[in-house]
């Protein structure tokens, strides 16, 4: 089985432009949605609604920066300050092209640094390279797997 895509977003326009765009690209990957930072953690570490599901982190995480309740610079913190998500990658996907949140989030470890492309095309080829780099062509780091055993 395919590792799953976590895709953290609040907006709902934007949420469903991404859906699109994934498939368009015709990823086989399920994607995991969370609506804010905490929904997302709560994915992440295997907690709460999510605490029955299949082991194993997500391909990626595509996640916005500003969110409700956690926000994205947080839930990136918290990735990349807990042994087990560590290695994850974690696209920033936003619209926000201010200096300072492109600088902390690359100190706080962030892959790669996305702002959402205005037309429609744009943002369906932005998006459908993403997951194709990342859910396809990308090596995972040593120790991780491309897929997820069945049980």
């Amino acid at each position: 089985m395919l590792k799953p895509i976590l895709l953290v977003e609040d907006n709902p326009h934007d949420l469903e432009l991404t859906l699109i765009a994934l498939s368009k690209s015709q990823l086989a990957n399920e994607v995991v949605i969370a609506r804010d930072g905490a929904e997302a953690l709560d994915y992440l570490m295997c907690r709460g609604e999510f605490s029955n599901r299949q082991a194993g982190n997500p391909a990626v995480v595509l996640l916005d920066l500003k969110l409700p309740k956690v926000d994205g610079l947080e839930v990136l913190k918290e990735i990349r300050n807990t042994a087990g998500s560590r290695s994850i990658p974690v696209v920033m996907l936003t619209s926000s092209k201010e200096e300072q949140d492109l600088l902390r989030s690359y100190e706080l470890g962030v892959n790669a640094y996305v702002v959402k492309p205005v037309d429609f095309n744009e943002f369906v080829r932005a998006i459908a390279d993403l997951g194709i780099f990342w859910a396809v062509l990308n090596e995972p780091p040593p120790g991780s797997q491309r897929y997820i055993k069945p049980k």
